[in-house]
């Protein structure tokens, strides 16, 4: 079946495998598990025909890590997936599993079981006759069948909906026989095409903690497909960015949004405030804003999130390390957002920053009122400019 063994690496491509290309102004860190690594992707393309959907994916997956792929619509999120899974070819580099080469096995012989985005359940069957269907295509004895089903869909906490026919029940409910399926036939590796995708957001939100919480109980490695950033942040151990086909980060959620590598994850990921500087003699300058930096002398670009801007009444007596960089603007319009608001606020010179707070502007202020803010220096990040790709 075309097994083998692994071709060595040196270190240094043993270092870069777990992560996209950093650059050396960011700090962007692949934040490795300490759990062995299960599944390897080495170099991994996939063209159809002139169109070239993924390019050079090499990536490290950990033993029982809930790992998110995330990107927008023809990133290339699931062609990877439909890769791993076996239901496509890649056109170059490889796949392995545990020391053996994987990409060479037919589907069915994978230890990888897939959800897809529909669910896909048989409508004329109960749920238990769908979550043990393919134990009985594989001709498991009939006690094992109906004990492998009963402790998946305890897992699932649907083991009262045992005869009920999929049109009786919820959305959610579809989704956690979906999961129950999938996990009965007890795989190394779980595949997750966008599940959670056509419940409403209050269900989602629910099911995004319940399948956090099944993954820690089952224990195996979940590969998350989502274009949703938030998803992401709530449910993963680490998030690989895609852009056009490439990794643009590989990061846990924390340090992916702290700590963004390019301009891209940092507009991808929540919002934030591009600063174009100038650096000379270790002083950053964007517009009215100067802060000290350690980058060389030259242009250079900053993320700085809205959450690090505060209105100076509001700032604690001692603001993070780093130096506090105050200026003066005016309210330009805001966003209401339940406990807290996104403002616009124009600088003298005409730079618009947008910032997140708890305050409400003074009722006689106006949009003509100036306010004065500051952010910590340490908080405007040193990220990479994105690059146009085709």
């Amino acid at each position: 079946m075309g097994r083998g063994r692994p071709r060595p690496r040196n270190a240094s491509s043993a270092k870069t495998t777990a992560m996209a290309t950093r650059p050396e102004s960011a700090v962007a860190s692949s934040s490795q598990s300490s759990h062995a690594s299960l599944l390897s992707l080495r170099a991994v393309a996939k063209h159809f025909g002139k169109n070239i959907v993924l390019r050079d994916i090499s990536l490290e997956i950990a033993e029982g890590e809930f790992l998110t792929i995330l990107g927008e619509s023809g990133s290339g999120k699931t062609t990877l997936l439909r890769i791993l899974a076996g239901f496509e070819q890649a056109t170059a580099g490889e796949v392995w599993m545990a020391g053996e080469r994987l990409d060479m096995q037919p589907p069915y012989r994978r230890p990888i079981n897939t959800v897809f985005q529909s669910y896909a359940l048989f409508p004329h069957m109960t749920v238990e006759e769908n979550v043990g269907y393919g134990l009985r295509i594989a001709k498991r004895p009939g006690a094992e069948v109906e004990s492998r089903v009963s402790e998946a869909l305890a897992k699932v906490k649907m083991s009262a909906f045992t005869k009920a026919k999929p049109s009786k029940i919820s959305g959610g409910q579809q989704q956690r026989i979906a999961l129950a399926r999938a996990l009965v036939n007890r795989p190394r590796v779980l595949l997750l095409d966008e599940p959670l995708s056509a419940l409403d957001a209050n269900l989602r939100r629910q099911m995004q903690v319940e399948l956090k919480a099944l993954q820690r109980e089952v224990g195996i490695t979940f590969i998350f497909v989502t274009h949703d950033q938030e998803e992401a942040m709530v449910m993963s151990d680490r998030i690989a960015l895609l852009r056009s086909g490439e990794l643009e980060q590989v990061a846990s959620p924390r340090e992916i949004y702290s700590r963004p590598a390019t301009a891209y994850t940092a507009q991808f990921i929540g919002h934030t405030n591009l600063l174009k500087a100038d650096v000379r003699a270790g002083i950053a300058k964007s517009g009215a804003l100067t802060w000290p930096t350690s980058l060389p002398d030259g242009p250079a670009l900053f993320s700085l999130r809205p959450e690090c801007i505060l209105l100076t009444i509001n700032t604690p007596a001692a603001i993070p390390t780093g130096g506090p960089v105050r200026f003066q603007a005016k309210l330009r319009d805001q966003v209401f957002h339940g406990a807290n608001e996104l403002w616009r606020v124009e600088c003298a010179d005409g730079q618009v920053l947008t910032l997140r707070t708890s305050s409400r502007p003074p009722s006689d202020g106006g949009n003509s009122h100036q306010f004065e803010f500051e952010f910590a220096s340490a908080d405007a990040i040193p990220v990479r400019p994105s690059e146009e790709r085709v």
